[in-house]
């Protein structure tokens, strides 16, 4: 069973930068395709960045929501079994709780779709302040 712990979140004005990792425990990361999501409060869980499983090789592929792209980089360790998320020029609409998450299996893993994650951290609270 892999278990996923976020840290990183805080509060940070307008502009700023974040770095949020995801450690995770009782599996290998470099076996699995990794995501992060968020919730703000009275909207439904988005996607946020994927990034592909390693298979052996060094090169990745990563996915961003529009809104995201430019600003968020998403990276991961294997050695380390800790993924990140890398947040730049923040604003205040990027304020919500970050979870990090994970597919069971590669074959039904869609990046941008909640459903086809089956393993997820706790999240944890970024908030931007104007």
């Amino acid at each position: 069973q892999v278990q996923l712990v976020e840290s990183g979140g805080g509060l940070v004005q307008a502009g700023g930068s974040l770095r949020l990792s995801c450690a995770a425990s009782g599996g290998t990361l470099s076996n699995y395709a990794m995501g992060w999501f968020r919730q703000a409060p009275g909207k439904e869980r988005e996607f946020v960045a994927a990034i592909s499983w390693s298979g052996g090789n060094t090169y990745y592929n990563t996915y961003y929501e529009d809104s995201v792209k430019g600003r968020f980089t998403i990276s991961r360790d294997n050695a380390k079994n800790t993924m990140y998320l890398q947040m730049n020029s923040l604003k205040p609409e990027d304020t919500a709780v970050y979870y990090c998450a994970a597919p069971r299996g590669s074959a039904y893993w869609t990046p941008r779709l909640a459903g086809t994650y089956d393993y997820w951290g706790q999240g944890t609270q970024v908030t931007v302040s104007s």
